[in-house]
């Protein structure tokens, strides 16, 4: 799995949805049976991150910061926040600068990963997408 991905699968939950089974029609004696009726797909509905997270946040027991803080967020997760973790999560989103855990590239991290969350469904406050 992608690094993104068990981010995005924290957050997101992995329910996959099927889609409701259509009612079987009613058989006639003598009627051929009915053609099965087509489901209309499911609106996709954006998942409330914020909301998530700070549900998640209230719950720890640790004091995390996962406004700001790409290891905090990772904790908050149950992610392996460790800087090969983040090194690779660094190399699939596309960050070109050094790969040290520095400030720079942390901060980075926290705001593609919340832009990527958005770009992916989920709502996401103005504020951690700037």
């Amino acid at each position: 799995m992608s690094f993104f991905g068990k981010i995005k699968d924290a957050i997101f939950g992995k329910k996959a949805e099927a889609a409701p089974a259509a009612p079987a029609p009613a058989q006639t004696t003598a009627a051929a049976p009915a053609a099965p009726t087509p489901v209309a797909p499911q609106p996709v509905s954006e998942v409330d991150v914020e909301a998530i997270l700070s549900g998640l946040a209230a719950k720890s027991d640790q004091k995390l910061n996962w406004r700001t803080s790409i290891v905090d967020l990772m904790k908050l997760l149950g992610i392996d926040s460790s800087l090969t973790e983040r090194k690779g999560l660094a190399q699939e989103l596309g960050y070109t600068g050094a790969l040290d855990g520095s400030a720079e590239m942390n901060i980075w991290l926290h705001k593609q990963v919340m832009r990527e969350l958005a770009a992916n469904g989920g709502k996401v406050p103005a504020e951690l997408l700037d």
